[in-house]
């Protein structure tokens, strides 16, 4: 395991000097789920919830949460973000949503927060858009699956790929 690097010589929590770092392409892709009722499934699948299009609205809050990372996890780096995109795929069998997420930007700084925010909060959206009729949800397995770019170069999570 690398050094953490987030600490500084007292032991305080310290936002990274990224300054010397050489600028990459760094794209991130994270995966999650969210379980639910398969009346819940049906009900998003043919448009019936009560609030409007679940999956566009999902789409939408994943993208604006990528953009709004830095604000809300203390020691990550504002970035500007060059590509952020979600897709869903419903999987009926497991009466589920699979979430993904792949962000893009050419920085000293990885993407891979502001794809595991942009699942996340497009599996929260899932949640709230349908609570109403299934409180039962849940949200499972947020992880990253491939990050590439920057000094470490590519990460691939095995057996994701």
């Amino acid at each position: 395991m690398s050094e953490l690097t987030h600490f500084n010589e007292d032991g305080r929590a310290r936002m990274v000097d990224v300054t010397a770092k050489d600028e990459t392409v760094r794209v991130a892709t994270a995966r999650g789920a969210v379980y639910m009722r398969p009346e819940t499934l049906a009900a998003i699948k043919e448009g019936q919830i009560a609030k409007g299009d679940v999956l566009a609205v999902a789409q939408v809050a994943g993208v604006m949460a990528a953009k709004q990372t830095s604000a809300l996890i203390p020691m990550c780096h504002p970035l500007f973000i060059t590509g952020a995109d979600l897709s869903f795929n419903i999987d009926e069998q497991s009466s589920k949503v699979d979430v993904q997420a792949v962000v893009k930007t050419t920085g000293k700084t990885g993407v891979e927060m502001e794809a595991l925010t942009a699942v996340s909060v497009a599996a929260l959206t899932i949640y709230d858009m349908c609570k109403a009729i299934d409180k039962d949800m849940v949200i499972d397995n947020t992880r990253l699956i491939e990050k590439t770019g920057g000094k470490s170069g590519r990460y691939v999570r095995e057996g994701e790929i």
